[in-house]
């Protein structure tokens, strides 16, 4: 049940949004008789009251449900208003971390203070890690804070508290990032290292083209255009607990076209004459679909599994361990040394902000920097 402090000639009135036998809705106005200056307090303890009277009435104290009940709540009635990348997103971190922990607690929503909020904060900080080594980053923590937000700002909304207490937490210091990514020749030496292993051609799109995992997983045959020589990204595929795929990119920015090179367009050639030959071989085992990578029987590949062999083949070639994700970085870093501009270099990735981009890169830009120091060297 919900309710608002209104104020009619210089009072106020505590107004609860009622539904009626009939499922509609309607407002009970209730006159506080305190007037408006110095009295707001006092009016906001009548309208919880009021509230409560109400929700005693229907046989319902919802003031009284506990906090991870009510994220829980929150969570399912969310989902309508949000894409399902986004919702898969919440639903990882509410069931691994946030009503885990708060459950066995039993912290009702109307007792929830900033310092349990600010003990969660510090305790996923040290021990938030499911292998057990260790906390949570910063930016993960931080990205739990904004759901908790989200929750208790709907709380306040619906009249079950009346302060948001996540407002004056302390989140942990977000440590500059610096992307870890290949030499050209050590690149290069990858390539070469894994020209005959299955994943070669799903690791050179993302080289070449700096992909994120999502991006690389998600292209359909419906993003080549052989005609045109073009390659549009405009899927995804992502894995929280489930596996989601999406018909859209991150952002805006992040739909881009690129033009095909003559080795994408021949290993594109190869991909589609395999493709064919395995269907036929499979006959009907063969699951039909229209993404570019992918197993033999046509299963596409699944996020995680890409992240856990690109591992594997870096430790068969005993190549440095860097992440799959700094194959990318891999690619910004190659554009820089090749003295491309940020700009450049973030219509390629697909960033929406040019900041993002610069933040990350500048510093590798030696080149434009030694073309500085000279120009003052000439100039003094």
């Amino acid at each position: 049940m919900t309710g608002s402090l209104q104020i009619k000639n210089g009072k106020y009135y505590a107004v609860i949004n009622l539904i009626d036998a009939n499922g509609k809705r309607k407002q009970k106005w209730i006159s506080t008789g305190l007037e408006t200056k110095g009295n707001k307090r006092k009016a906001e303890q009548i309208l919880r009251n009021e509230i409560k009277a109400y929700e005693v009435k229907g046989n319902i104290l919802l003031s009284d449900i506990l906090f991870s009940e009510f994220v829980q709540r929150w969570l399912e009635a969310k989902r309508a208003s949000i894409d399902e990348v986004t919702y898969q997103g919440y639903k990882t971190i509410v069931r691994a971390h946030i009503e885990p922990y708060f459950k066995p607690k039993a912290v009702k929503l109307r007792d929830l203070s900033r310092k349990d909020i600010q003990d969660y904060i510090d305790d996923k900080s040290a021990n938030g890690r499911s292998d057990g080594n260790g906390g949570l980053s910063a930016k993960s923590v931080k990205s739990h804070i904004v759901i908790i937000k989200q929750v208790l700002k709907e709380a306040v909304k619906c009249g079950y508290i009346t302060t948001n207490p996540s407002e004056f937490v302390v989140l942990p210091k977000i440590q500059k990032f610096n992307a870890n990514f290949y030499t050209a020749s050590q690149i290069s030496h990858l390539l070469e290292c894994i020209k005959d292993e299955s994943l070669y051609p799903l690791i050179y799109f993302t080289v070449v083209y700096g992909l994120r995992r999502s991006e690389v997983l998600g292209l359909k045959w419906d993003s080549v255009s052989f005609e045109n020589n073009t390659l549009s990204i405009k899927h995804t595929v992502v894995q929280f607990s489930e596996i989601v795929e999406k018909d859209s990119t991150k952002n805006a920015s992040s739909f881009r076209t690129y033009p095909i090179t003559n080795e994408v367009r021949q290993i594109l050639l190869t991909l589609k004459e395999a493709e064919s030959k395995n269907a036929e071989l499979f006959g009907s085992e063969y699951v039909c679909n229209d993404y570019i990578f992918k197993w033999e029987n046509g299963t596409p590949y699944a996020p995680n599994y890409i992240t856990h062999k690109f591992k594997q083949l870096l430790q068969k070639y005993d190549l440095p361990i860097i992440r799959f994700h700094d194959l990318r970085h891999t690619c910004a870093s190659l554009l820089v040394a090749k003295g491309f501009s940020m700009k450049d270099i973030q219509e390629w990735l697909g960033h929406s902000d040019f900041s993002t981009t610069a933040n990350i890169y500048s510093h590798l830009d030696v080149r434009r920097k030694n073309n500085i120091a000279a120009s003052m060297s000439d100039l003094l």
